[in-house]
C-alpha cells in the first residue's frame, strides 16, 4: 500500500525541489532498477537464512526508506530514498517463495492469486489515502506510508513463522545458477515479456485517454481503480475455482489470449463506453495469467533453491519496468496505437510459448527419481 500512497504525490514532491522531466524519470526508473538488482540477492539470502528473517529485514527497510522520503530536503535525497525503497521492495520473490513453501502444489496458484489481490487492494486504497493527505503537505503521505510499513513490520514479526518446508538452510544459487535451469530461464523470459507488455498500457494509458477522449487524471484514475478492483476480485476469489479445475499452463494460455484481444481492441474503440470491454479483458487476463506464471516458476525449482528462483523471476519483471516505459513512450510518439499493438503481440507470444511448458514440480520430479530403482531410465 505504501507504493500506492506515494506514487500519486511523488512527482509533485520532486518538483518542489526543482525536478525536471528527465530528473523525474530518473527518480521513477531508479526504483525498478534497484528492484532488478536486489531481487535475486534477497531470494538467495532467504534460501540460506530462511524466508522470515529476510521478509522482516526488507519490511523494516521499506519503512526506513519511506521515512527518509518524507524527511527529504533535496532532489538527491529523494533519489537516494527511492533507490533504497526499490532495494527493499524487491522482496516479492521471497514472499512468493514463502507461499510456495507453505502451500501444496495444487493450491499454489490460488494463494499466488491472493498475493496479487493484496497488491490490488493497496493499489486501490493507496492513492485514495495519498490524495486525502496531500492537502496537509507532500510530506504527510510519505510519513503515513512509513507509519503503515512500521505497523506491517510489527504484524509480520508476530504472525510470520518459517515454513516447515524451509526449516533447514540450503546452499543458495546465484541468479546465473537459477537461470541454468532451462525451465526457469523460459519462465523468466515469459515473465519479462508479459511485464513488458503490461508496462505499455500503464505508461501511455493516461496520454491515450487525454488525446483520444479529453479525459483528465481524475477520470483516468477511476478506470485504473476499476481495473484493480476487478483483478482483485478474480485473484482473491475466482482463482480458487479456476486453479482447482485447470492447470497453471492452461491458465497462462487463457490469460494471454484475453490480454492479446484486450490490448488489440483498445486503439479502435469508438467511444468510452466501448472502452470498458477491452479494459475488462485486460484486467481478467492479467488476473489469471500473473499468479499462474508465478506458480509455475515456484514449481520449477526445488524448495531449497526456491528463493533464488523466485528472486530471478521478480528481477525479470523489474527489468521490464526499466525498459518498458521508455519503449512505450517512443512508440506512442510514433503512433498512438503502436504500444498497444506491441503489447498484444507480446502476450500472444507468452500464450503460445506456455503451451509447451511442463506441469510437474521439481520436487515431485526429484522424489520420483529417488524412488526409481537403480539403473532405471
Amino acid at each position: 500500500m505504501g507504493f500506492g500512497i506515494v506514487m500519486p504525490v511523488l512527482p509533485f514532491w520532486a518538483r518542489e525541489f526543482g525536478a525536471s522531466g528527465t530528473a523525474l524519470g530518473l527518480v521513477l526508473t531508479s526504483y525498478a532498477a534497484a528492484q532488478f538488482a536486489f531481487a535475486p540477492l534477497w531470494g538467495r539470502l532467504s534460501d540460506r537464512v530462511g524466508r522470515r528473517p529476510v521478509l522482516l529485514c526488507t519490511i523494516a527497510g521499506t519503512a526506513l526508506s519511506l521515512l527518509l522520503l518524507g524527511l527529504a530536503e533535496s532532489l538527491a535525497w529523494i533519489l537516494a530514498a527511492r533507490l533504497l525503497a526499490g532495494a527493499f521492495a524487491a522482496n516479492l520473490g521471497v514472499a512468493s517463495a514463502y507461499i510456495a513453501d507453505a502451500t501444496p502444489p495444487e493450491e499454489r496458484t490460488r494463494w499466488m492469486g491472493m498475493l496479487g489481490a493484496s497488491f490490488g487492494v493497496g493499489f486501490v486504497l493507496g492513492p485514495a489515502i495519498g490524495g486525502a493527505l496531500a492537502p496537509f503537505g507532500y510530506r504527510a503521505p510519505m510519513l503515513a506510508a512509513a507509519a503503515l510499513a512500521g505497523v506491517n513490520l510489527v504484524h509480520a514479526f508476530a504472525a510470520l513463522r518459517e515454513p516447515a518446508r524451509h526449516a533447514a538452510p540450503a546452499a543458495a544459487e546465484g541468479r546465473a545458477g537459477a537461470l541454468r535451469n532451462p525451465l526457469v530461464r523460459r519462465l523468466c523470459t515469459a515473465n519479462f515479456v508479459f511485464s513488458l507488455a503490461v508496462t505499455q498500457l500503464e505508461t501511455v494509458f493516461a496520454f491515450f485517454m487525454a488525446d483520444r477522449f479529453g479525459y483528465d487524471a481524475e477520470h483516468v484514475a477511476g478506470f485504473l481503480i476499476a481495473m484493480a478492483v476487478l483483478m482483485g476480485a478474480i485473484q482473491g476469489g475466482g482463482m480458487k475455482a479456476l486453479s482447482a479445475r485447470f492447470r497453471e499452463r492452461s491458465l497462462v494460455v487463457a490469460g494471454g489470449a484475453l490480454l492479446a484481444v484486450g490490448f488489440a481492441g483498445l486503439p479502435p474503440v469508438p467511444s468510452v463506453a466501448w472502452l470498458l470491454l477491452p479494459l475488462a479483458l485486460c484486467a481478467v487476463g492479467r488476473a489469471i495469467l500473473q499468479p499462474s506464471l508465478m506458480s509455475l516458476a515456484s514449481l520449477a525449482s526445488e524448495s531449497g533453491a526456491r528463493g533464488g528462483t523466485m528472486g530471478a523471476f521478480q528481477a525479470s519483471a523489474s527489468l521490464a519496468r526499466v525498459v518498458g516505459p521508455i519503449a512505450a513512450g517512443l512508440l506512442y510518439d510514433a503512433a498512438h496505437a503502436a504500444p498497444f499493438a506491441l503489447a498484444a503481440a507480446l502476450v500472444a507470444l507468452v500464450a503460445a510459448q506456455a503451451r509447451g511448458l511442463p506441469v510437474e514440480s521439481a520436487d515431485a520430479s526429484l522424489a520420483e527419481a529417488a524412488a526409481a530403482p537403480p539403473g532405471a531410465g
